[in-house]
């Protein structure tokens, strides 16, 4: 019964994020905001027991609640000036609900939550709300722009998810800093081209799934659990070690393809500060990503004589290694594949 509730209130999870996004006006969106809203909810605290994943749920449904309720505020305050023709300055309205939206998203300066809500929930719900969750508030505050506030939040984005990472014990808040890093990139694209940063998001999310049904399948939630990675396959701990190489966007892995499409347009438009900043401070990601692998193979290594343990006996394996795959040779199949035609 509970497996048949929680496919119900997925499918108008993923349903009311594509009304947010086929929506012709600001209320239908709202709308589609609100739904997604109060069927995650109840994914979140799937687990009466756990009282982390009740927290996380309460402190995600009062922020998305007070996000949404200023949201209305200001569509309202638009429509009513509108349609009585008097004096309003679109500006200010217009940072309301970017601001709105980029808090319902997780992006600096409004991130405070993310952190804090994504470490109280397990790996699948993070994945959600790493990904399918930032869609439909990505999609709204691309059609609503300000230019120089964009720009701050895009360097604030980037600063907060490059040095929030560094001394992070829990593997969630590290991917959560992770997810914000990326969100920065993920406006810089939308800045200058549409296609860009939809492209941005769909990588991200392989490269973000691959990762965390390896974290969910070895149930690795904090950095000591790494210390005993040592006793699994060395072949996975060699596809988990690419795979943060490639989520950092180090070449020739499919995590750099995506960063390599923007910074060839930043250079474009001579965006050569940005460009500057963006790529100094994703080398510190990148560090920290190494910090991890560092872990899993050069501290605690031991090596049996057998092994009793067989990891390829799960069920997910086949999946993961098939992102894996995908995540490590991507860019190098898409190279080949440019050439030849």
């Amino acid at each position: 019964m509970k497996k048949i509730s929680n496919n119900i209130f997925l499918i108008m999870l993923i349903l009311g994020s594509l009304i947010t996004i086929s929506s012709n006006s600001w209320l239908g969106a709202w709308m589609g905001l609100e739904i997604n809203l109060l069927s995650f909810i109840p994914l979140m605290n799937d687990n009466k027991k756990n009282l982390m994943s009740t927290e996380s749920s309460l402190k995600y449904f009062l922020i998305q609640a007070f996000a949404s309720s200023i949201l209305l505020f200001s569509i309202i305050f638009m429509m009513l000036f509108f349609n009585n023709n008097w004096m309003i300055n679109d500006n200010l309205n217009n940072l309301l609900i970017l601001s709105t939206l980029l808090l319902k998203s997780g992006a600096a300066p409004f991130h405070f939550w993310f952190p804090g809500v994504m470490e109280g929930l397990n790996w699948m719900n993070n994945l959600i709300l790493m990904t399918w969750q930032k869609i439909a508030p990505l999609m709204l505050i691309s059609y609503n722009m300000n230019y120089n506030f964009f720009l701050f939040s895009i360097i604030l984005s980037m600063i907060i998810g490059a040095l929030g990472g560094l001394n992070q014990i829990s593997l969630r808040k590290l991917m959560a800093f992770s997810s914000i890093n990326h969100l920065g990139w993920m406006l810089m694209a939308m800045m200058n081209n549409e296609l860009l940063w939809f492209s941005y998001f769909l990588l991200y999310s392989i490269l973000s799934m691959s990762i965390i049904l390896m974290f969910n399948d070895f149930k690795l939630y904090y950095f000591n659990q790494m210390f005993n990675f040592s006793l699994v396959n060395p072949l996975i701990k060699f596809f988990m070690l690419l795979n943060l190489l490639s989520l950092g966007g180090l070449p020739p892995f499919l995590g750099f393809l995506p960063k390599w499409l923007i910074i060839q347009n930043l250079i474009e438009l001579n965006e050569f500060f940005l460009l500057f900043i963006s790529v100094c401070l994703t080398l510190i990601t990148l560090y920290f990503y190494l910090r991890m692998s560092y872990s899993i193979y050069m501290l605690n290594y031991n090596k049996n004589a057998w092994n009793m343990t067989n990891s390829y006996n799960n069920n997910n394996m086949n999946l993961i290694l098939t992102l894996n795959f995908i995540s490590i040779t991507g860019l190098m199949i898409i190279t080949i594949i440019y050439l030849i035609l």
